[in-house]
């Protein structure tokens, strides 16, 4: 058994399964769910009629690097998006989604021997709240994770400068969630600056994970890793991968379809790992995917049913919370009263049969702090009217609730 397994910390929602044992939900209630990042959107109806024109590829393999149309679609829609010519030949790589590739890339990044014959493990840092797949990534590919955390009264900004030279000096690759997850957090084209200095010092990989980009509510969209590295004339991509989906952006995450863009030697080598990991996506959802990446209207009107969602409920919450409206994603980052964020969960789900996620999952304790602690991720994913619902049972609970 690989050792390493023992080092993996228990999944979210398995932590929050256990924290509702015992509970018996208020029956004058419907049960309303805030917990999982799950789209609750509609995806769109004409997916079903790409999937069945794209049946006969299930006829054959599909090849790792993804039929050629498809990344030429991909690469249409970075270009629409961002502004950026990429190659679809030798830059983009077709994912199953971005959660396994965001797995994947650590076990093809990491040389976990690079240090041999010292104590000194390689090190993979990551933000702190964060997704935890980057956290049991850097433990499976032998790595030690650093995480850095997050600064609240700088709308959440990482706090990179709290990393020691040392922590940097060790580094072989680096997560950015932008937006963020939980938080919301667009990473600015400074902060993307001080970055790509520290890669080039360094030599480390830079992963951007940027599945929540096309859900946003500023006049302008997110700004991506990519399209920071091409304003600051860094035109190849030295060393940075950007990660994006349909899960979000389209409503399928069933589909299970995304993919990887940037750094050419990166993309090479990310494909021979994946080549022999077995990680080729079917034919039948390339075809659907290809479709997708080329259709705007149905985002458009998906980030318009967000947007409308946000400015009804976050003013509800900002009644009895410390919220504030996100930069991006579909995601609300509250502070509740007090600082017991699982018991406030726990009594929420008894009193209102309401679920939220409490934030100290979603963090790791470092020097005696967890910055997730006496916070609660709310996931606004169903439809408008059940979240404003849910927002008016936290209301009521919230001005009765004693911390």
């Amino acid at each position: 058994m690989n050792p390493l397994l023992k080092d993996l910390q228990p999944y979210p929602f398995e932590r929050l399964r256990l924290l509702f044992e015992g509970v018996l939900p208020n029956p004058d209630f419907r049960a309303i769910s805030l917990g999982i990042g799950e789209p609750k959107h509609p995806t769109p109806e004409w997916l079903k009629s790409e999937l069945m024109a794209g049946f006969g590829g299930l006829a054959s393999y599909p090849p790792t690097a993804g039929d050629l149309a498809l990344r030429q679609a991909c690469a249409t829609w970075l270009s629409k998006r961002y502004g950026l010519t990429l190659s679809p030949q030798r830059q983009i790589l077709p994912i199953n989604g971005s959660r396994e590739a965001l797995f994947a890339v650590a076990q093809t990044v990491i040389n976990p021997t690079l240090n041999a014959g010292s104590l000194q493990a390689p090190v993979v840092v990551c933000p702190n709240p964060f997704y935890q797949i980057y956290e049991g990534a850097a433990i499976l590919a032998g790595a030690q994770p650093h995480y850095v955390p997050s600064l609240p009264e700088r709308n959440f900004a990482m706090d990179w400068a709290s990393v020691p030279a040392d922590i940097w000096a060790r580094t072989q690759l680096l997560y950015v969630c932008s937006p963020g997850n939980p938080t919301g957090a667009v990473v600015p084209l400074q902060e993307w600056a001080e970055l790509f200095e520290l890669s080039d010092r360094h030599g480390f990989v830079i992963a951007s994970d940027e599945c929540y980009s096309e859900i946003y509510f500023r006049p302008e969209p997110p700004l991506g890793a990519l399209q920071a590295a091409h304003q600051l004339g860094r035109a190849n991509f030295k060393n940075l991968l950007a990660f994006t989906s349909l899960s979000k952006r389209s409503n399928m995450p069933g589909l299970r379809s995304g993919f990887v863009a940037g750094d050419e030697q990166l993309i090479q080598s990310f494909l021979l790992y994946r080549t022999y990991h077995g990680s080729a996506m079917s034919g039948m959802v390339q075809h659907a995917s290809m479709a997708t990446w080329l259709d705007e209207a149905h985002v458009v009107d998906n980030r318009a049913w967000y947007q409308d969602k946000f400015a009804k409920v976050t003013p509800l919450l900002q009644e009895v919370l410390d919220v504030a409206l996100p930069d991006a994603g579909f995601y609300l980052w509250a502070k509740v009263p007090g600082q017991d964020d699982e018991r406030f969960a726990r009594e929420l789900l008894a009193q209102y049969n309401v679920t939220v996620l409490p934030g100290s999952y979603l963090a790791r304790t470092v020097d005696g702090l967890n910055p997730g602690r006496g916070r609660i991720r709310m996931a606004l994913v169903a439809q408008t009217q059940e979240c404003v619902e849910a927002a008016q049972r936290i209301v009521q609970f919230t001005r009765g609730y004693q911390p």
